[in-house]
């Protein structure tokens, strides 16, 4: 029961504001209220609507609300979310639209398991689809996940992008973003030892602490300040008794998004300040900037404690990968046997969660890659949302992993995992 009553007391603060939220919203728009102009009331309802909008947010998983995706003909796809493999701690998904031609370029998008859904990278899912076949890792809010569905750690993560990418096969490209770039790299080495023809043709790492030492953020300082014990003690927490995950330890999103938030205390003080007075102007939409951003940035879900704990260990504090001594099931992988898998680099010059050369020290592993399989982008002014879904992305970097993808394509043995799609 060790930090149950922590978790609950988390999720009754946050149900407490979401109530008073709904309550002032009540309260300020009774008809009585409205027979003399009292902007007060205004501001009141305008506060109720933001605060239950806020609260309400942090425990809904977002939709992935795809636009049709427009084909050369000007005809309309609407795009169909499918689910491929269907695994305890996470899904393989696909976006399929039916009755538009296959494409040739086949990507899976491996979404980081860092407090947040993989819609986080819905506006990069959005740009790819017009030209490409895309699927993404769909990772599960683990206070959802029974107990009897066992530990989830970074070996488990890396084992189920090995047998995500077997089932994909060998023509596929894989794109990993921020968090999850080192056990790609890992599953990669993996696949070399074990099964070679279902290493994927190309892997593109996009702002990842390969070597976190390599260039030090507040991130990678805090890893290595802390030590285990004080992290299990703050950050661990167990289930309730509301969810079906009760009893399974966790780090809470709720407690991750805190962190987050008081970062930048000021900038999302001035942000909600704002959004409340723009309501109470009537001038606040139900799809502006603000709503868009924050409904993303506050959906946040639980990780596995496992899985925390071990990232922060493994990857941060013993640099198992940067060390090329990283293991899984007890065997050790070695980086050194990726061969074939053409590898790509990107970095944001102003990218302050990985910075630059973290990434990129993924490079100085790979000796036994020739150097004509190996390229590196460094985008300049860009930050870390930036480089995977802001216009440095749109613009720069996505032709540029286009055509790194054309031009490692090659003859390859296609897995007919998108049976729907019509030729």
């Amino acid at each position: 029961m060790k930090y149950m009553m922590t978790y609950d007391l988390m999720e009754s603060i946050r149900n407490t504001n979401q109530w008073m939220g709904a309550s002032a919203r009540a309260f300020a728009s009774y008809p009585a209220m409205s027979f003399g102009a009292n902007p007060a009331m205004d501001y009141l309802k305008a506060w109720g609507e933001v605060t239950e909008r806020t609260f309400s947010r942090m425990v809904v998983k977002p939709d992935w609300n795809i636009p049709p995706v427009t084909g050369q003909s000007g005809k309309d796809f609407p795009v169909v979310v499918k689910t491929i493999v269907e695994r305890p701690f996470g899904d393989l998904i696909q976006f399929t639209m039916p009755g538009r031609d296959t494409r040739k370029r086949r990507v899976l998008l491996v979404a980081p398991m860092s407090g947040h859904y993989a819609t986080l990278l819905r506006k990069t899912v959005i740009s790819l689809l017009p030209d490409c076949e895309v699927f993404i890792t769909d990772w599960h809010n683990a206070r959802d996940i029974p107990v009897s569905a066992g530990k989830f750690d970074v070996e488990d993560y890396t084992l189920y992008l090995v047998d995500f990418m077997k089932e994909l096969g060998s023509d596929i490209h894989v794109i990993a973003v921020c968090q999850p770039a080192p056990l790609t790299l890992a599953a990669t080495a993996y696949l070399a030892q074990d099964d070679p023809s279902a290493q994927p043709k190309s892997l593109t790492l996009i702002g990842g602490p390969i070597d976190p030492d390599a260039n030090p953020t507040e991130v990678t300082d805090f890893g290595n300040a802390v030590t285990m014990g004080q992290l299990e003690k703050t950050m661990i927490q167990r289930v309730g008794f509301n969810h079906a995950g009760v009893g399974r330890t966790v780090y809470p999103g709720l407690l991750q998004l805190a962190s987050f938030i008081s970062m930048n205390a000021e900038t999302h003080k001035t942000a909600f300040t704002k959004q409340i007075a723009s309501a109470a102007k009537g001038e606040s939409s139900e799809h502006d900037k603000h709503n868009a951003f924050y409904d993303e940035y506050l959906a946040v879900m639980d990780m596995p404690a496992e899985f925390y704990l071990s990232t922060v260990e493994r990857v941060f504090k013993n640099r198992d990968i940067a060390r090329n001594d990283f293991t899984v099931a007890g065997r050790k992988v070695d980086i050194g046997k990726i061969t074939t898998v053409a590898v790509k680099i990107v970095e944001g010059e102003e990218d302050d969660i990985s910075a630059p050369g973290q990434c990129l020290a993924a490079l100085d592993l790979l000796t036994g890659l020739p150097d004509s399989k190996k390229a590196a982008h460094l985008e300049p002014g860009a930050g870390h949302y930036g480089i995977f879904a802001g216009g440095s992305w749109r613009n720069n970097i996505r032709p540029l992993v286009l055509d790194f993808i054309d031009a490692n394509s090659g003859e390859a043995k296609p897995k007919a995992a998108n049976k729907n799609a019509a030729a």
